[in-house]
């Protein structure tokens, strides 16, 4: 998007620039699969194609079925879309701000562009701030409307804003889940974890020659590993705010 809203201009690319990232990935002879490919690794199910990489994009903004999805068809790339459902919907309940979203029937368009889909929760909350009832709606809710809307099973999901903890995690296993992705704005890897994927951010000050790194493997950590000391103490403190304010929008 060339003029984002403010609030998520950070984590917005234009058009121009994204086709310049796309291209980098596409001459960096690496394979596109999507979350389910890895997925089949990680349960030991089958192996990972030689040097693969996934493209994943939250929340469903306007863009993704049209000229992001044809951005990736024309270069024979492949992904997996997480949607947040309560932002496709005109009375469904969200958290995000103000934005231009697509709407939940043309979910099965991305899957025809060839894209897979993914659930985002509900109203894209923190969910590591969410009491047991809270949590499992968000998780549980979304995975049913998408699979109502799309006729197939979901079977992956993205923490908003990537937080997460051991209570939701698990829960993410018991509502039906088989992965779910992180941010953690590092490398993943064949031993990362399956409810704790972790993924890069690109925000948009990325330049190409930043996403010819990452393709080279650097660039960035590699999972899996430990929170650190200043991920920990941020949750605390989030969750100790949501006492006082409630749900709070995951950005």
């Amino acid at each position: 998007m060339d003029d984002p809203p403010e609030w998520i201009a950070e984590f917005t690319v234009t058009p121009r620039r994204f086709a310049e990232h796309l291209d980098a990935v596409v001459d960096s002879g690496r394979t596109p699969v999507t979350v389910s490919t890895l997925a089949d690794h990680l349960a030991g199910r089958a192996p990972l194609p030689p040097r693969p990489v996934v493209l994943t994009f939250d929340d469903g903004f306007a863009d993704l079925p049209g000229p992001t999805a044809a951005a990736l068809a024309g270069r024979n790339l492949t992904g997996t879309a997480y949607l947040t459902t309560g932002a496709l919907t005109p009375s469904g309940r969200c958290l995000l701000p103000p934005a231009p979203m697509m709407r939940l029937d043309e979910a099965p368009l991305l899957e025809d562009a060839g894209l897979e889909v993914g659930g985002h929760t509900v109203s894209h909350a923190q969910l590591d701030t969410l009491g047991r009832r809270a949590l499992e709606y968000e998780l549980r809710e979304s995975k049913q409307v998408l699979e109502d809307a799309l006729g197939h099973p979901v079977r992956h999901l993205a923490y908003p804003h990537g937080y997460n903890s051991g209570a939701v995690r698990r829960m993410a296993a018991l509502t039906g889940y088989e992965t779910a992705a992180a941010v953690r704005h590092a490398l993943s890897s064949p031993r990362d974890e399956r409810y704790r994927i972790a993924r890069l951010i690109v925000r948009r000050g990325h330049t190409v020659a930043d996403v010819e790194s990452w393709m080279r493997g650097g660039g960035a950590r590699v999972a899996p590993y430990r929170d650190g000391a200043p991920t920990v103490g941020w949750r605390w403190y989030r969750r100790a705010r949501a006492v006082v304010r409630g749900p709070e929008f995951a950005g």
